[in-house]
């Protein structure tokens, strides 16, 4: 797989929408597994590894890509850990296992980033910092910058913390008539904002392709849309917008700042997209003012978030076309 010239990567902004309702987005393992609250702000926070998981589970599960980081148990239960990983892609274009005592630390190297890049669509997408080891006195790592990078994702609004207690199914012991009892943290509401950017430069060097970044917009929307966890289920997508630039080593940057909640209610008390609106003024004027330097602008959107541009309502068009909207078909 490699990037010719007509498959050439677009630097792009991306700006992803989601909200969550009497739901934990995010657990802090630091923090009993709270819902991650910014204590000074009352800002809703979600790791972007929470966001890359459900990329790769819904790309693995439901698309039935290969991806590389995954829990693989063998038939002793034991999980496997990353060097062990690596091996799997330590083979020939036959798919028959090398013998690395046959190799040098470079050779295998060389064979397993091939066959990783070739293989896993989340490292050509995301990268990572891969160890390999060829004999216990010898190893090394193979490190690839991902073309794909988010930020930490961060509620529009403040949100409320919820303490919730309820009993189990189940007897708290043998020969015991009183239920187990349940104890959590959620959040009443969240609406969810990510930032995230694609490189074109990074992207040459994991042979990220177009069909890689239409799979990833489709596992962001739908990966979100379908997670069934007890924690989890209670998301919803609202808004992807991808800003295609024509020029390389460029873009606006911080798009996802331009974006503001207003809401007639106070920001703890909003329980649905019904309490607010998504003011976009800030957002349409500064790619109004960045056009010639703009390809166009994809989107995917759920009509029931209101959306407004100068105090009237936006359904993604613009008086004299001077941008190019694209609905984008998930």
């Amino acid at each position: 797989m490699s990037n010719t010239e007509s498959n050439a990567i677009n630097r792009s902004e991306l700006i992803f929408l989601y909200d969550a309702q009497y739901i934990n987005p995010n657990g802090d393992p630091l923090d009993d597994n709270k819902p991650r609250i910014d204590p000074s702000t009352g800002i809703n926070l979600v790791s972007d590894v929470r966001l890359k998981r459900t990329i790769r589970d819904y790309l693995n599960n439901f698309n039935g890509e290969e991806i590389f980081v995954r829990e693989i148990e063998d038939d002793k239960g034991n999980i496997q850990d990353a060097k062990l990983r690596a091996e799997d892609f330590l083979h020939g274009e036959d798919n028959n296992k090398i013998d690395k005592s046959k190799l040098t630390l470079n050779d295998m190297k060389e064979i397993m980033q091939n066959n990783i890049l070739n293989n896993c669509i989340d490292v050509r997408l995301f990268g990572g910092t891969i160890p390999i080891e060829l004999n216990k006195n010898k190893g090394g790592s193979i490190t690839l910058t991902g073309p794909v990078q988010f930020r930490f994702g961060k509620s529009l609004h403040k949100v409320e913390l919820m303490f919730v207690k309820g009993t189990g199914a189940f007897a708290s012991g043998k020969d015991k008539g009183q239920k187990t009892f349940r104890e959590e943290y959620v959040v009443p509401y969240s609406l969810i904002s990510f930032y995230g950017i694609i490189n074109e430069n990074a992207a040459k060097h994991t042979n990220l392709s177009n069909e890689d970044i239409n799979k990833l917009i489709d596992a962001i929307w739908n990966g979100t849309k379908n997670l069934i966890s007890r924690s989890k289920i209670g998301q919803t997508p609202k808004l992807l917008i991808k800003v295609n630039y024509k020029e390389n080593n460029y873009h606006i940057g911080d798009l996802d700042k331009c974006l503001i909640l207003k809401s007639d209610v106070n920001d703890e008390e909003i329980r649905s997209s019904d309490d607010y609106k998504i003011d976009m003024t800030k957002l349409i004027d500064i790619l109004l003012k960045n056009k010639d330097k703009i390809e166009n602008v994809e989107y995917v959107w759920d009509d029931r978030l209101k959306l407004t541009y100068n105090d009237e309502e936006f359904k993604f068009n613009v008086d004299g076309n001077e941008i190019e909207f694209k609905e984008i078909n998930i």
